[in-house]
């Protein structure tokens, strides 16, 4: 939930100089400062996270912009938020007061595809998906594909490390991007990685900065590591009688060296919120749908030999798609999963728990408790192959008790994934709303040094304050 309150006299004075410094170095139409305006910017998609009022938004189109915004930033000791699209769903993009927006959209060109090296080289602002289609015609294929791959942004990707439906046989985020350009916070420009497809020079500060989310550095430029385009995928479609049963066949299928290019979940009030936004035929009468899916030269005997484990662990019904069409359909319901369910009640409260393979069963199972504890619904899809699992809370944002306990069950879904043996973010990173729960995940001495690291490169502590710890 955000906060914007009335700017006084003094903000007003401030912002003005603000203003005028940054207009030095920047077109007047980059630098907005309509509070109207500006307030538009102060939050991304994650609930219960607070946010302050921006004292002006910039939005760069060149390297030396950022660099110049940086500098201003320093000299008056201002505050900056990196924004992408504000799609996140942890509060990472939230405004703090008083601050710099930076607003990287703008900077949205496709620099260089190269086929024979596999690179991509990007500015932070082009889409996800506008890339992915852009190297398609090159026979290549960049693989981190998010729920929200049509709007996110790469450079929002790399801060918070996204993945994607597809991580379980390609891997996420960190695992393709070699180098980067990067604004510090003194506006100094530094390059990290390579463009060759091995180097071990020195620490691995691509890494570092990767699920960063802007708290060490501004990235404005991104070397990514492109795979050759695969074959068209076939999906399969499994029902279950219980979560639980569908959970075994995941183990079978992953025991069995089996490598799908998707393994999605989705449990029954997932299923059905989905049939109620979208009317897609979905077979509500099951209590979890498994979606298995490969890319292979022949997904058919693929599928028909994971077919054969789902029915092994208790699958109802397995059918598999007929066609790319068909294919695209079932994965269009799961892409649409964390929409539908924000229509269940208006508001949600989406988790990002990852456990285990083995455990995950055991996670469906106390989600399903949770649920029964605070009376609310929760709905669970997930990436099944990582385990990694996005309980979402729907709640009456209006009501005050119902509000209590989604947070509530939030918080002890999180201890649940901790206890066993997972961790609090899979892909949504931590920003705002998990601060407290990094601190529990890492330790003290984990957090002393990630403190560290985050002097080093910030030592006024401008850049994106308040988040991660």
């Amino acid at each position: 939930m955000s906060r914007i309150e009335a700017p006084r006299d003094e903000d007003t004075e401030t912002t003005g100089s603000l203003r005028d410094r940054l207009l030095t170095g920047l077109p007047a139409e980059a630098v907005l400062t309509d509070p109207d305006v500006t307030a538009s910017y102060a939050n991304d998609m994650a609930s219960f996270c607070d946010a302050g009022t921006p004292a002006v938004v910039v939005l760069p189109r060149t390297v030396e912009q950022v660099q110049h915004v940086m500098r201003v930033a320093t000299e008056l000791r201002v505050p900056v938020v990196p924004q992408g699209a504000r799609t996140g769903l942890s509060g990472a993009a939230n405004a703090s007061d008083g601050c710099v927006v930076l607003s990287l959209v703008k900077m949205d060109r496709i620099l260089e595809i190269n086929p024979v090296d596999r690179i991509a080289v990007v500015e932070p602002g082009v889409v996800n998906a506008a890339l992915s289609r852009a190297v398609g015609e090159h026979g290549l294929y960049y693989p981190p594909d998010p729920s929200s791959w049509e709007t996110c942004t790469i450079g929002g990707n790399i801060g918070t490390a996204s993945g994607g439906l597809c991580c379980v046989k390609y891997g996420v985020t960190a695992e393709y991007v070699l180098g980067l350009d990067v604004v510090l916070a003194d506006g100094r420009l530094m390059s990290t990685g390579r463009r060759t497809a091995k180097g071990v020079a020195g620490y691995d500060l691509t890494r570092l900065f990767v699920g960063s989310e802007g708290s060490l550095g501004i990235v404005v430029r991104a070397v990514l590591a492109l795979k050759p385009q695969p074959p068209a995928q076939l999906v399969l479609a499994a029902e279950f009688a219980s979560a639980r049963a569908a959970c075994d066949a995941v183990c079978r299928i992953m025991e069995g060296g089996h490598v799908p290019s998707l393994l999605e979940l989705m449990d029954r009030t997932t299923v059905k919120a989905v049939n109620d936004l979208a009317h897609m035929g979905l077979p509500e009468t099951t209590e979890a749908l498994l979606l298995a899916a490969f890319d292979t030269h022949d997904p058919a005997a693929d599928l028909a030999l994971v077919g054969a484990l789902c029915e092994a662990a208790g699958a109802t019904q397995v059918v598999p798609a007929e066609d790319a069409a068909e294919s695209e359909l079932l994965l269009q319901a799961r892409r649409l999963s964390l929409t539908a369910l924000e229509a269940v009640k208006g508001t949600t409260m989406i988790d990002d728990v990852c456990v285990p393979r083995s455990r995950l069963g055991d996670m469906l199972d106390g989600i399903e408790r949770v649920a029964e504890k605070y009376a609310l619904t929760i709905g669970v899809c997930a990436h099944a192959g990582d385990g990694n699992t996005h309980p979402t809370v729907c709640f009456d944002a209006a009501d005050p008790d119902e509000s209590r306990r989604a947070r509530e069950s939030f918080d002890e879904i999180m201890a649940l994934g901790l206890e066993l043996g997972g961790t609090i973010t899979g892909e949504h990173g931590v920003g705002v709303l998990k601060k407290e729960w990094l601190a529990r995940e890492i330790g003290p001495v984990g957090l002393e040094m990630q403190r560290a690291i985050k002097t080093a490169f910030d030592p006024l502590g401008l850049l994106n304050p308040g988040k991660l710890f």
